[in-house]
């Protein structure tokens, strides 16, 4: 599949993705990308993220490719029982462990836990050594879970701008090879 063939959503985490982070410059780059808006990003409600997501994916015209990050992954996660169109594949990066009574803040819990049954579509999850929101071990059990393929990033932080991940050529290398891979169909 070429980037031209699908619809790609572009899925960010809690506060956004900033200007400088790796899913705002892919945006920018990718003619058939948007970014899924969530009318809040500093209080986030799991309902009603899971909503807008699912109202993006029912509103596509082509297969859908989803980029999600952090706090965007359990999102995606979480809405895939209410898709009515065809979902080609998923790029999750960084899916942080909101089971952890640790997480700050608190109500991001709320997005926990994350179901474990397989998903309907090829994936790739890309998970950090050190990233302060989720342990590697917890991406690999709930990739594991999914069916997911696993990318280990090594010592990443949290794959945003903030961890010097602006421009993330491996990544975008990644993504490239995943999509190439997805059926058009």
């Amino acid at each position: 599949m070429k980037a031209s063939d699908a619809d790609i959503l572009i899925i960010p985490g809690y506060t956004n993705s900033g200007p400088s982070h790796w899913q705002s410059r892919w945006e920018a780059k990718l003619s058939t990308a948007r970014r899924v808006e969530q009318a809040e990003w500093t209080k986030p409600v799991r309902e009603d993220w899971i909503a807008r997501i699912a109202e993006e994916v029912n509103a596509s015209t082509r297969p859908v490719v989803l980029i999600a990050h952090s706090l965007g992954v359990p999102s995606v996660i979480h809405a895939i029982p209410h898709f009515r169109n065809r979902v080609a594949g998923a790029f999750l990066v960084a899916p942080p462990d909101v089971a952890n009574p640790d997480i700050r803040p608190k109500h991001l819990m709320t997005f926990g836990p994350y179901p474990r049954d397989p998903l309907p579509f090829p994936s790739i999850t890309v998970a950090s050594r050190n990233d302060p929101f989720g342990s590697y071990e917890h991406a690999d059990d709930v990739a594991s879970s999914w069916g997911s393929f696993l990318v280990d990033a090594g010592e990443a932080g949290h794959i945003n701008a903030d961890s010097g991940h602006g421009p993330w050529p491996e990544g975008t290398m990644v993504f490239a090879q995943f999509l190439g891979r997805l059926s058009a169909d």
